[in-house]
């Protein structure tokens, strides 16, 4: 009677698993005059039984926990499958049992294996142990059942425990995830535009979006893939479920496994709690990878895995897990040329994301939508800015129609935005001078960030020589910039810009 109520407080007041059969099992071994006492439980998939906890203060530590050993076969896997408790002597077993040989090794005589079992369900095995034979009568092993129930009761609370600790786990991390996405996204998800060739791009979304199929969005950065790729997802039966997304490239390289796939506590210095990964959290839901050409060849394999498979594991755990979330890849580069030339991208994995490519047009190959595009921006930023922007000239509009844009959607963005900031009264002013002198540039398209920073040098200097150089004041270059003077200086010395010497 003493053991059931050490055994029921045990239950009620722990809810870690471990913790429960370090506190119960010394009581158990003591009062039933036991050798050991093993709990067995099955793995996720139900394919292998692991002995997860061991008491066995007179073992020879040949037995160790995570031995693990398969279900079929085995006699712990008998006892999980049918449900059915198995006494008797080891000599009367022929090469079964859960490590037979190892056992035999221990000393160990007779074996009581119980099922736990919890509302019809098997949830383990719990394995008690005698150094004689025929140790176990039959009031011991009707007293002995009555435990396993309760050890069963305490084992179902503990997993229930885990699952809820990890939902909660996941769901404080999509929460603070999702917030993050509101705090850095300019709510830009409408496609703007009515080219020939941006219809073509949203009629391949349109059908390859209702299926599950891998979609793998290839051009030029600042094109706007990610908003294909949130078109991808809002259109197809997952659009209630998370859209993750993570760009490959600006994660460093020995974080982007855990970011993935996630860690364990304690998988690495610094892994101070559990992590749940990006698959993980993108379940049922679209995880869109950005710059995928970026991961590492070592880690190819894995994402390999996840999307042949279905199936994953932590960083610092041997629990397989499953995903069902969708992939919608992005990359600037050519990966046919990397997987031929290069040899920095697997074969296999390009094939495997290649299901169904979509070419997003750069900016310079759809110029009829930069009207639309301008116009969308400009009231953007405008409203956002509490101003009242609402015409544009006619020889503005055709400078930017025949500019290049290198950086795209979003170097056009970035230049309207710094036009909102600098317009005065309700028309939009942009510098031509910067738009026609980089337009003849044959060097203004290699790199749309070197573009936008000329853009800018080229601005400040001319207020600069219009303000004879004076930084503060009413009148001065900051105030005519919109901006605070250590701002400007800041940006000065970024982009090189010092005040010419006096001959």
């Amino acid at each position: 009677m003493q053991l059931i109520l050490d055994l029921n407080n045990s239950i009620v007041s722990n809810l870690e698993l471990r913790d429960v059969l370090r506190s119960v099992s010394p009581s158990i071994r003591k009062t039933m005059r036991l050798d050991g006492v093993a709990l067995i439980l099955p793995d996720a998939a139900n394919q292998q039984l692991q002995l997860y906890a061991l008491d066995f203060p007179d073992g020879k530590g040949i037995l160790h926990q995570d031995m693990s050993r398969s279900l079929d076969g085995s006699l712990a896997g008998q006892v999980f499958r049918t449900g059915k408790p198995w006494v008797g002597n080891i000599e009367d077993l022929s090469g079964s049992g859960f490590g037979n040989w190892v056992i035999s090794g221990e000393g160990v005589k007779t074996l009581c294996m119980l099922p736990l079992t919890r509302c019809n369900s098997t949830l383990g095995v719990l394995c008690l142990v005698r150094l004689e034979k025929n140790a176990f009568t039959s009031p011991d092993i009707e007293f002995l059942s009555q435990i396993a129930g309760q050890v069963a009761i305490a084992i179902d609370n503990a997993f229930a425990y885990l699952r809820i600790t990890e939902l909660s786990d996941q769901l404080k991390q999509e929460n603070l995830y999702l917030e993050d996405e509101i705090r850095s996204e300019l709510n830009f998800e409408e496609i703007v535009g009515n080219s020939t060739a941006l219809r073509q791009v949203l009629r391949q979304v349109e059908v390859v979006a209702p299926t599950n199929s891998t979609v793998l969005i290839l051009r030029e950065t600042g094109s706007g893939k990610e908003l294909i790729a949130r078109a991808v997802h809002n259109l197809s039966r997952r659009r209630n479920h998370p859209f993750v997304k993570l760009n490959c490239a600006a994660i460093p390289t020995g974080l982007l496994e855990s970011e993935l796939f996630g860690h364990e506590k304690g998988a690495f210095t610094g892994a101070i709690a559990q992590w749940i990964g990006r698959f993980e959290l993108a379940s049922q839901g679209t995880i869109f990878l950005d710059e995928i050409s970026e991961i590492p060849v070592d880690l190819q394999p894995k994402l390999l895995r996840v999307l042949q498979e279905r199936e994953f594991e932590r960083l610092g755990s041997s629990r397989t897990l499953r995903t069902d979330a969708r992939l919608i890849a992005a990359t600037n580069r050519e990966l046919s040329a990397m997987v031929e030339e290069e040899q920095k991208f697997r074969s296999d994995l390009f094939y495997r994301l290649n299901v169904f490519p979509v070419y997003v047009p750069p900016l310079r190959e759809r110029k009829e939508d930069i009207p639309f595009l301008v116009s969308h921006f400009a009231q953007y930023f405008a409203r956002n800015m509490t101003k009242d922007i609402d015409t544009i000239s006619a020889e503005t509009m055709n400078a930017l129609a025949n500019y290049p844009w290198p950086g795209n959607v979003r170097e056009l963005q970035n230049v309207i935005e710094r036009a909102v900031i600098l317009s005065k009264g309700p028309m939009l002013k942009i510098s031509l001078t910067d738009l026609r002198s980089k337009s003849s540039d044959p060097n203004s398209h290699i790199n749309g960030i070197a573009t936008l920073e000329e853009i800018e040098r080229r601005h400040i200097l001319s207020v600069l020589e219009q303000s004879n150089w004076v930084f503060a004041g009413p009148n001065g270059a900051a105030a005519k910039l919109g901006m605070k003077r250590p701002t400007l200086q800041f940006r000065m010395q970024k982009l090189g810009i010092s005040r010419p010497q006096k001959s």
